[in-house]
């Protein structure tokens, strides 16, 4: 009989037939067979091939069967290992997946009857944690990998030592509250009948005040009261007038924040390892070229030096950037403001830094304080 043409119906549903999982009792593990039915097994059974696999079984049947078994405990345990890591898992589950792979090795063919014969045996081993609950059998992977191990035990000494920190500081508070309780012991009080040592008069001297000197009292209380409310009066304009300077302070300090953290993400972006750029005028540092070059500017193209024209290559740790004089117009090689021009306007000697304008760009205008020598450099004219 031929063979079915490529994607027709009866050659899909071979196919499909072939992928999946067939009967167990219908697979030679020796010849490593699945039969469809039972007339092709008791066919597969009368072959040669198959008798040949018997003989070869039945002369070393121990070593086939363990062989068998190391294999099954083999291919179990990595499908335990990568499918679920560490975490406790029914037995049966894993098998599942173990078993959906249609060239598995089968448990009939190992020295395990069942299932829960096979998760015990990895028990008394020590190869997984087994326990029995409600539902059956749960296994959970133990993990011998020696960096695992190194981490493992590193985990469990700093949990020691917050254990022992957290102890010693509870004794510690422990202490406190005896050494507390037996000083309030110490000092209870002590109550004894009040004894008065020598009589004492007391005398109340009652004074009748005139009419003329309460209506004096009269006028000035009214006087008081006016002089309060007028003060009042002014004190309330006056912390309105303090509280509406305190709201554009904080209005003020608002944009200044915002502003602030602009810089400080344009900073971050901004912020390279390399700053040279063309028609920058820079200093050549490396002595190793001579006293001809050693201190001498250039411009960089490749680097041309300005005193004999000769052209130079260099690398940047050789150059250091070069400051022209107050009002000379530099260029922004580093930082928030890079590849901006501007001009520089004040020079701090002792914090080495300098005052520069943006001259170019949105941000034409802007003072910008405290930057850094390294991060401006001059200009090439070409009029020099």
């Amino acid at each position: 009989m031929g063979k079915h043409e490529v994607c027709a119906p009866k050659y899909i549903a071979k196919k499909i037939k072939a992928k999946g999982l067939q009967k167990l009792r219908l697979y030679c593990q020796m010849s490593e067979k699945q039969c469809h039915d039972e007339n092709g097994f008791r066919c597969h059974m009368t072959s040669e091939s198959h008798q040949r696999q018997l003989l070869l079984f039945a002369d070393n049947a121990d070593r086939y069967i363990n062989n068998f078994s190391k294999e099954f405990e083999r291919d179990y345990l990595e499908v335990l290992k990568h499918e679920f890591g560490t975490k406790r898992v029914h037995a049966n589950r894993v098998y599942q997946h173990y078993i959906s792979d249609r060239h598995h090795l089968h448990m009939t063919s190992t020295k395990w009857d069942t299932l829960t014969d096979f998760v015990k045996w990895l028990g008394r081993e020590g190869k997984c944690k087994v326990d029995e609950g409600e539902e059956g059998w749960f296994v959970q992977h133990v993990d011998r990998d020696p960096e695992t191990t190194v981490m493992q035990e590193a985990v469990s000494r700093k949990e020691k030592i917050d254990r022992d920190d957290q102890e010693m500081m509870m004794a510690f508070i422990e202490k406190q509250i005896e050494k507390g309780k037996e000083s309030s012991k110490n000092d209870t009080p002590v109550f004894t009948e009040f004894v008065r040592r020598s009589e004492q008069h007391i005398v109340v001297n009652l004074k009748v005040e005139r009419k003329r000197d309460e209506d004096m009292k009269n006028n000035i209380l009214v006087a008081s009261n006016a002089l309060k409310n007028g003060s009042s009066a002014e004190n309330k304009k006056d912390s309105r007038e303090s509280g509406r300077r305190r709201g554009e302070k904080r209005k003020l300090s608002a944009l200044g924040e915002i502003i602030k953290d602009e810089e400080n993400e344009r900073e971050r972006i901004n912020r390279k390892d390399y700053w040279l750029v063309e028609g920058i005028v820079v200093k050549v540092m490396a002595k190793c070229l001579g006293d001809e070059y050693h201190r001498k500017k250039g411009v960089v193209a490749t680097v041309c030096m300005l005193d004999s024209g000769h052209k130079l290559k260099l690398d940047q740790e050789h150059l250091e950037t070069v400051i022209p004089a107050i009002g000379r117009p530099v260029h922004v090689v580093n930082g928030a403001y890079r590849g901006c021009s501007a001009m520089l306007r004040e020079l701090d000697q002792k914090k080495f830094c300098v005052t520069i304008e943006i001259s170019s760009g949105p941000l034409k205008g802007r003072i910008v304080d405290k930057v850094e020598y390294g991060d401006i450099c001059k200009l090439y004219d070409v009029d020099m």
